[in-house]
């Protein structure tokens, strides 16, 4: 299977190429500046609406993963506009061109986000749950939306994805130094649930939808969410250090702004893959403290 991938230089897109080119499939990245190492790279210019159409010729597969960072910097106006336009312009552009294809691909994997539920507190949420409030709520709607003219001319699945644990990248790697350090502790009364998901069962829960006939929202998680402080405590635990100090409301309003900390920190879901494990996807770390054991390279 030939599967084109933006987002290709992050976290999930970079495992994602390494994972497929073990396999049979070859993976293509989508990229908006040269790569002399990389002969099978396609270039796009979304700002300026430019995409190759002959990009999708002998093109099976769609993998759209690019998108600016949620938690890189506070949400101004002008961020939280680059953070939408980021995601709505970028899904447009693939999906309009995939409507236009003569020969489109078979599927399209569109990016998308837990943060589509909102703050639901215990509520358990699946994929026919509701969509919540929020900022993120709303971008991940219009992100979900810009996907829509593609569903006529092709399997259409959107990537609903939590927290992805990995030491190279993502919020674990910005946790570790202060859990490495014993400072790492809950966030506010650690109540808020945590919905995650480890970069290995990511990048083959990706390849698996490639593969099966699944379409529509796909919660990208693992099966057993954790509160925020058992996650920490779990954290704690399999690095050795202790847990005791919580992380004051203040410091995080003040390192990240009030509503990024809100949103990002404080709020949770407790989300179900109802849709993989119905396809019949076996988890391969589905526990918290294995997959970060795994993650992190530590013995049991």
């Amino acid at each position: 299977m030939r599967v084109l991938i933006s987002g290709s230089t992050g976290l999930i897109g970079t495992s994602l190429a390494a994972a497929l080119k073990a396999t049979a499939h070859t993976p293509v990245r989508l990229l908006r500046s040269p790569d002399r190492d990389d002969a099978e790279s396609v270039l796009w210019n979304p700002a300026a609406g430019e995409f190759p159409n002959e990009a999708l010729e002998n093109t099976d597969a769609v993998v759209h993963l690019a998108g600016a960072s949620i938690a890189e910097r506070r949400w101004s106006d002008a961020q939280k506009t680059r953070i939408l336009d980021s995601r709505t312009t970028t899904t447009a552009l693939l999906a309009d061109a995939i409507a236009a294809a003569e020969n489109p691909p078979a599927v399209f994997l569109s990016g998308s986000a837990i943060g589509f539920y909102g703050d639901r507190g215990d509520e358990e949420l699946n994929e026919i749950s509701s969509g919540g409030n929020g900022f993120l709520a709303d971008v991940v709607r219009a992100w979900e939306h810009a996907a829509s003219p593609a569903r006529d001319s092709t399997r259409l699945a959107f990537l609903r994805t939590g927290v992805v644990l990995a030491a190279d990248g993502g919020a674990l790697k910005a946790q570790l130094p202060f859990f490495r350090l014993g400072i790492g502790g809950r966030v506010g009364d650690g109540r808020q649930w945590l919905s995650w998901i480890s970069i290995q069962d990511m990048v083959q829960a990706v390849i698996w939808l490639l593969e099966n006939e699944v379409s529509g929202p796909v919660n990208m998680t693992a099966p057993n969410p954790v509160t925020n402080a058992e996650f920490t405590a779990t954290l704690g635990r399999v690095l050795r250090r202790p847990t005791i100090l919580p992380t004051p409301k203040a410091v995080m309003w003040a390192a990240l702004g009030r509503e990024l900390a809100e949103e990002l920190l404080y709020a949770g879901q407790k989300v179900e893959p109802a849709a993989l494990i119905a396809s019949g996807y076996q988890f391969r770390q589905p526990d918290l403290a294995q997959a970060l054991r795994s993650v992190l390279n530590k013995p049991q």
